[in-house]
């Protein structure tokens, strides 16, 4: 656990020599008192390190180490060394800002924790030397993230993301030639179509998922068109994959008003999503904040642009280039199946997310998949794998996806498998395959004919017009003479029409009912895409994924809390040095000192009290001591500190946070001029108005 968790005793080392002298005797003589000269600051330090390895002085440490100790240890440990700025977007809605910064400075101050440089910023760690003392403590995962036993699991309101539906969803939308108004809405034939069709599923944000993953496209005339690689891509992912980047598809739309992302924000998310959802364990059930710090450490270890600012004092909310905020994409995976929200604030993983298929079926048809309940329609059962769903769905289309999933055979479906290059044949032995049954010959006379026909009349993307014999006087209508630039052969002509969508419009005029548009347009690009990379690499295959699946193992028990016998211990050892402070004849200043040592659990021996170098340093002003808060304020100027102040503001105890800028004069007030941290509105307030002043200390380390 020390390789993972701590740096070496020599950086550690390092971080305390690279100190400035003055801060660095400071500290050493908090802890030994009166140094001795000449001073050795190499020889300090190896006392330190000796004092720190004593059986004696560890077991203290352990026993000051309270809750928000073990939270604030085990964060560091997970987030690997984060900067304040990631540690107080980590701690976000728990701890403000001055409650964090207290406590990390009272932990460096008892040693556990120190600061090193990393270019411009400042990372914390955890001091290697307590190592055996803090292991314990980072092992406690519970602590960062809460949750609590899930609830009975209740039936999904309205239908699952299976892949019968998906197929259904895929078959509809290649069935409507035009999706979406030029503004971005549902046009409401696509709208009623997908209530009747779909009900109590929200169908365009499915459809608008597909176009965001590319399954498919607008062609020239603003028609879809479904890109058969990308599917083909799309059917060999495991149902819960395929899950996964519709709910990345998803949430390109909730986030992104332009609908597309690129390639590669699509996966980036994709990824989030499932290290997001593997991280959360069926029979618990989790709040906003534990999801809210889990998404954050996924996000970190998948390198998406993780948004806060991490060098303090400006934590964001704002995500990166790839990464994601918590809201919309609980609301993608709520509206894609992965999670429901179980009781308020609460969350809870969809039982059988995955789907009904296992991934390593996927690939093999199985009779009895789909019932043929006419000659021309089927219904398809949970069972059936992705990809026969999905060929099916390439030349039917979907009547129902409620209670059961039908496909209806159809002429305009089976036109648009012909344009796709599906054959009769291949139609006729799949039904046959996935039925268990033969063919209804009425439909296998049906599509044959259809077949016939659309062979009679094809317009070929190049733009050619071909007819047979006994259909080429349809070249002497006006429809189609008009677009005739050159005849090529009896037959073959050559179109002046700029795109194919002119030819087919010039056709359905004259009355032609069966307009063949067969494949092999472009087709270079075609056999370019063939050979193409997958745009959805899979997420358990992938050794990018496996080089970035090392995210620690989030808890699925209960936190344990520091129990009344660990408090008692630490209260019998600050009741001791009580004891042995008492005994000791020293100024009110010192005690006051001293005492304020032993109650931050800075005090871990009998020698540093007899032996201690107390230099006060007054931190607080309030009421009528004027003089001391204007000392307090120039002293944060002139070092950069932070200031804590408390002010009545109409009737209301206001508190505030901030580096003071300036103190000015206004009409006989002093002004204190305060730049809030976070950044927000400058504070501009008389002195007089001031209730309680407090300078915040500043790290030994910097800042």
């Amino acid at each position: 656990m020390k390789q993972d968790f701590f740096r070496s005793r020599e950086e550690w080392k390092s971080a305390l020599m690279t100190l400035p002298d003055n801060s660095y005797f400071e500290l050493m003589r908090s802890i030994f008192g009166n140094i001795k000269t000449p001073f050795n600051k190499q020889r300090l330090l190896d006392d330190l390190e000796g004092l720190l390895s004593k059986k004696e002085i560890r077991e203290t440490i352990r026993a000051y180490i309270d809750d928000g100790d073990r939270r604030i240890i085990a964060a560091i440990a997970v987030l690997g060394a984060p900067a304040l700025g990631e540690l107080e977007s980590f701690f976000g809605g728990e701890y403000s800002y001055a409650e964090l910064h207290g406590m990390l400075l009272n932990l460096e101050e008892r040693l556990i924790v120190y600061r090193f440089q990393d270019g411009n910023l400042h990372r914390l760690a955890l001091n290697p030397v307590l190592a055996p003392v803090l292991e314990s403590f980072i092992g406690d995962r519970n602590i960062l993230f809460p949750s609590a036993p899930a609830q009975t699991a209740k039936p999904r309101q309205g239908p699952r993301l299976t892949d019968p539906l998906l197929a259904a969803l895929i078959s509809f939308a290649c069935s409507q030639d035009e999706l979406f108004k030029a503004e971005g809405s549902l046009r409401k034939k696509a709208a009623d179509d997908g209530k009747r069709i779909f009900p109590g599923l929200k169908v365009e944000i499915f459809l608008e998922a597909f176009l965001a993953l590319g399954l498919i496209q607008r062609d020239d005339s603003g028609k879809n068109r479904p890109d058969d690689v990308k599917l083909t891509f799309f059917a060999e992912l495991s149902p819960q994959e395929r899950q996964h980047y519709i709910a990345a598809g998803i949430l390109s739309g909730i986030e992104n008003s332009a609908r597309y992302f690129q390639r590669i924000r699509i996966q980036t998310i994709t990824r989030i999503i499932h290290g997001f959802s593997a991280a959360l364990a069926p029979d618990r059930m989790y709040p906003r904040t534990t999801l809210g710090r889990i998404l954050d450490i996924i996000q970190k270890n998948t390198g998406a642009g993780w948004g806060p600012d991490p060098s303090g004092y400006k934590a964001q909310t704002e995500t990166g280039q790839y990464g994601v905020s918590l809201d919309p994409l609980l609301k993608a995976l709520e509206l894609s199946g992965i999670l429901e929200e179980r009781k308020s604030g609460f969350w809870q993983r969809t039982p059988d997310t995955a789907g009904t298929v296992p991934a390593d079926s996927a690939g093999s048809a199985a009779a009895g998949c789909i019932a043929m309940d006419s000659a021309f329609s089927c219904i398809l059962y949970p069972e059936i794998p992705f990809k026969e769903a999905l060929s099916l769905a390439k030349f039917t289309d979907v009547r129902e996806a409620g209670t059961a999933i039908r496909f209806e055979l159809t002429r305009s479906s089976v036109v648009r498998g012909f344009d796709r290059g599906i054959s009769v044949q291949f139609m006729t032995e799949l039904l046959a395959a996935l039925s268990g049954t033969g063919v209804d010959k009425n439909l296998e006379w049906t599509l044959n004919d259809w077949e016939h026909r659309y062979q009679e009349i094809a317009v070929h993307r190049g733009i050619v017009l071909t007819l047979s014999g006994d259909r080429r006087y349809l070249a002497e209508t006006e429809a189609i003479k008009a677009l005739i630039h050159r005849t090529l052969a009896p037959g073959v002509y050559l179109l002046k029409a700029d795109g194919k969508s002119g030819a087919v419009q010039a056709l359905e005029k004259a009355g032609v009912d069966i307009i063949a548009q067969p494949p092999g347009f472009d087709g270079e690009e075609e056999k370019k895409n063939e050979t193409r990379h997958s745009p959805y690499p899979s997420l358990e295959s992938s050794g990018r994924h496996r080089r970035q699946a090392n995210h620690p193992e989030f808890p699925d028990s209960p936190a344990e809390t520091r129990t009344a016998a660990d408090a008692a211990a630490a209260e019998q050892y600050r009741e001791h040095f009580r004891g042995q402070l008492a005994k000791m004849k020293l100024p009110k200043d010192q005690r006051d000192e001293l005492a304020a040592r032993i109650e931050r659990r800075m005090i871990l021996s009998d020698a540093q009290l007899a032996g201690a170098t107390v230099k006060y340093e007054k931190l607080e002003a309030t009421g009528l001591d004027y003089v001391g808060k204007q000392t307090l304020v120039k002293q944060a100027i002139a070092s950069g500190a932070l200031m804590e102040i408390v002010y009545t503001s109409g009737g209301t105890r206001t508190q505030a946070i901030g580096i003071p800028a300036a103190l000015e004069k206004s009409e006989g007030e002093t002004i204190l001029v305060l730049n809030p941290v976070p950044e927000g509105e400058t504070v501009r307030l008389p002195l007089g108005k001031i209730s309680h002043a407090r300078r915040i200390k500043q790290s030994i380390f910097g800042e």
